[in-house]
């Protein structure tokens, strides 16, 4: 597939992840390896199944749904800090700014970041040229009640134009 070919995205996109939600915002991050979306009450049976529920509570996209695979692996995640990290990878079928694709994504807490989603390169590899000088949308202005706890924390108000009231 030549460059030409492939669809260009910014630094940020809607998906849908097939079957489940729908324009939820991601970054697109090529620095990052691999793809996360934010999990919750994440927890592995005695049969070995993998139970979880997209997003928590405090997100705008929380349905409360529980998703069970019998199919993950279980991987260590190394952030841009070093840090390391034991999280489980599923398959979800996305639709990416209206492009369907198979990606391998890392169940993770992303309550204190603006995005529930993260698309890696891995992901982005050989499907989408990123052009990050685009901002197709806006960092989601609903924030999590994690996130939103540590605004209002910040003595100087910087954050206080995406505060909520609880």
């Amino acid at each position: 597939m030549k460059e030409k070919d492939l669809q260009i995205i910014g630094q940020n996109a809607l998906v849908d992840i097939k079957g489940h939600q729908t324009q939820v915002p991601a970054k697109v991050d090529t620095g990052a390896d691999s793809s996360s979306i934010w999990a919750s009450q994440i927890h592995v049976s005695k049969g070995g199944v993998l139970s979880f529920v997209l997003f928590d509570v405090g997100s705008p996209f929380y349905t409360g749904e529980v998703i069970e695979r019998h199919s993950y692996q279980v991987a260590v995640i190394r952030s841009s800090n070093g840090e390391e990290q034991i999280r489980y990878k599923i398959e979800l079928p996305l639709r990416v700014d209206g492009k369907l694709i198979r990606a391998q994504v890392s169940l993770s807490d992303r309550s204190k970041n603006h995005f529930p989603i993260l698309l890696g390169r891995r992901t982005l590899n050989k499907k989408f040229v990123v052009d990050v000088s685009v901002q197709q949308y806006e960092k989601p202005k609903t924030i999590s009640r994690g996130l939103r706890k540590e605004f209002k924390k910040d003595p100087h108000g910087f954050h206080l134009k995406y505060h909520q009231s609880n």
